[in-house]
């Protein structure tokens, strides 16, 4: 009963620990939080895109806690490359953040938004692997971590990956409840003014560190 009971607590230990440093790595207002809010509050194909994000930080976690962040570690040259590829992506992005900014809509779902899944998933594709810092947090420094734990290291994983599927699935259903706050034209004005200044920041920061 003793070994047991002792089993029973490294496993609740490995997962909680998984699942508190996923979370703080993930809850950041970041390029693609931005996104899953927006993709919420428009309703539009959310639950697709809380799969994509879900399954990628998965894929993901699993990278770091296998050890390939130690051979990313060998090829900085690959990162820099992700790095300056994501920081245009980005700044493209902040601009039409902007754009929308000086042009705002409301809540209500039109025809358009819904018909161009493939452009949507894309973009979710893009702002999640173009990002340097999701393979710097996700597999370097998670991978690290999870390594500290030996056996216990993959049961670590399955909490990080818990955690992001609890994020995303709050940040993009629980972005309905905002709705009658974001059926007014100036609140989208707002948000994707946010978005826009989000975007753009950490593309040029991306792109000035590579200089």
């Amino acid at each position: 009963m003793r070994t047991t009971a002792s089993t029973v607590g490294r496993v609740i230990a490995a997962l909680s620990a998984g699942f508190g440093t996923g979370m703080s790595l993930i809850v950041a207002i970041g390029a693609q939080n931005a996104f899953v809010l927006r993709q919420g509050l428009r309703g539009g194909l959310v639950v697709p895109v809380i799969l994509v994000c879900t399954l990628s930080d998965a894929v993901l976690i699993a990278a770091g806690v296998s050890g390939i962040g130690a051979v990313l570690q060998r090829w900085p040259s690959a990162i820099k490359a992700i790095a300056i590829v994501g920081g245009l992506f980005l700044v493209g992005y902040g601009i039409l953040a902007a754009r929308r900014a000086f042009r705002p809509g409301t809540l209500a779902v039109t025809p358009a938004d819904l018909s161009s899944p493939k452009r949507v998933l894309l973009t979710c594709l893009a702002l999640t692997w173009l990002n340097p810092h999701v393979y710097l947090d996700t597999v370097l420094l998670l991978g690290s971590v999870a390594a500290g734990h030996g056996d216990s290291r993959w049961l670590f994983g399955i909490g990080a990956v818990v955690a992001s599927a609890v994020w995303f699935s709050t940040l993009g259903l629980g972005a309905r409840r905002l709705s009658d706050v974001f059926a007014r034209p100036t609140a989208w004005r707002i948000l994707d003014g946010v978005i826009a200044a989000t975007m753009t920041a950490l593309g040029v920061a991306l792109l000035l560190h590579q200089g």
